[in-house]
């Protein structure tokens, strides 16, 4: 895939996202893996304890955002005494490139892994031409 579809804008392990109420809130970058072929790009975000219900996407001009916040189940009746989840929010943006029709992107989940997939807009798409004898 050219480097130029999709970007990663962020480079660590954990962003720091700035909100007027809460002050900084910390989150992390989720694991991605990014696919081309001829029609588009399928991007592939693992964000286990997300639930379909806490993930929010959003595209603005050629940026596109993901985010979700993780949801801890614990068992009725007991309390958590220690968990590895210390960062319960992911947060990752992308530049999109202007090959790709952002108005259609499609999003599902299963299994903790965010699936999208964003086509490419009609002029970037290959065609074939017929030849005619003539």
């Amino acid at each position: 895939m050219s480097d130029d579809k999709v970007v990663a804008t962020s480079a660590t392990q954990q962003a720091t996202q700035q909100t007027p109420q809460d002050g900084p809130q910390r989150a992390v970058l989720p694991a991605v893996d990014v696919f081309e072929d001829a029609s588009g790009i399928t991007l592939l975000a693992d964000m286990p304890g997300v639930p379909k219900e806490q993930l929010e996407l959003k595209v603005e001009g050629d940026a596109l955002l993901i985010e979700g916040s993780v949801q801890s189940r614990t068992p009725e009746g007991l309390e958590a005494v220690y968990a590895e989840v210390r960062v319960p929010r992911y947060r990752r943006s992308f530049t999109l490139s202007r090959e790709l029709d952002s108005t259609r992107i499609e999003a599902s989940m299963k299994d903790g892994v965010l699936r999208l997939r964003i086509p490419k807009a009609a002029h970037a798409q290959p065609r074939r031409i017929e030849v005619t004898a003539g």
